[in-house]
């Protein structure tokens, strides 16, 4: 059974579009076991509204960030923000703030 719905915003699309077809799977696989199993392997919070949906292919370590928008008590979504390949331990705070900044531009409109 699936925890909540994903919307992935138009930056987001973007980004798996300039993906390999077969990264691209991987993720949108991961994306769909993230739903149903809420595994923090797949899906990890990373500050207080800020999530990463987690994808390794080949090394690459690839994320894609998201927040819940709980504002319809029917349906729960993830609103994924933007994307990129991890190449630091920690995940860089320009994206995290990145993210905020699209989350509040979204919750405001």
């Amino acid at each position: 059974m699936e925890k909540f719905d994903i919307v992935l915003l138009a930056e987001v699309k973007d980004f798996l579009q300039s993906l390999d077809k077969k990264v691209r799977d991987k993720i949108i696989f991961n994306l769909w076991k993230a739903k149903r199993s809420l595994d923090p392997g797949l899906f990890k919070k990373l500050s207080d509204q800020i999530w990463e949906f987690r994808t390794k292919y080949q090394k690459k370590q690839i994320r894609l960030l998201a927040f819940w928008d709980k504002r319809d008590n029917k349906n729960t979504l993830v609103i994924c923000t933007h994307g990129f390949i991890k190449k630091t331990q920690k995940v860089p705070r320009k994206e995290i703030e990145k993210a905020t900044r699209i989350m509040i531009e979204f919750l405001n409109e």
